[in-house]
């Protein structure tokens, strides 16, 4: 009878400590968890920003004043702008 409740409480106390290990696992990975949640948070409110960088970058009259200013380019005067039309694929000559 001793033998059956020494095995017993070396059972239980086996089971404990797997519970014990388990729960403090699982707070790691939960924590880990929220640590990437934000650093995703962070990389979303970037991207975004970066997104509206660009697009104040590509605007057209930026482009237009840097090319004016910086490479001394200049629109040509209408009578020097030609229109090229393009064949479609596969249309006969």
């Amino acid at each position: 009878m001793i033998r059956v409740n020494l095995l017993l409480l070396l059972v239980a106390i086996a089971c404990a400590l797997g519970v014990v290990t388990s729960q403090h696992k699982a707070r790691k990975l939960f924590v880990e968890l929220q640590k990437e949640k934000d650093r995703a948070q962070q990389m979303e409110v970037e991207w975004g920003q970066l997104q509206l960088e660009q697009g104040a970058w590509a605007m057209a009259a930026r482009v237009e004043k840097i090319a004016v200013a910086k490479l001394q380019m200049q629109l040509p005067a209408s009578d020097r702008i030609r229109f090229v039309r393009m064949k479609e694929r596969g249309a006969q000559p």
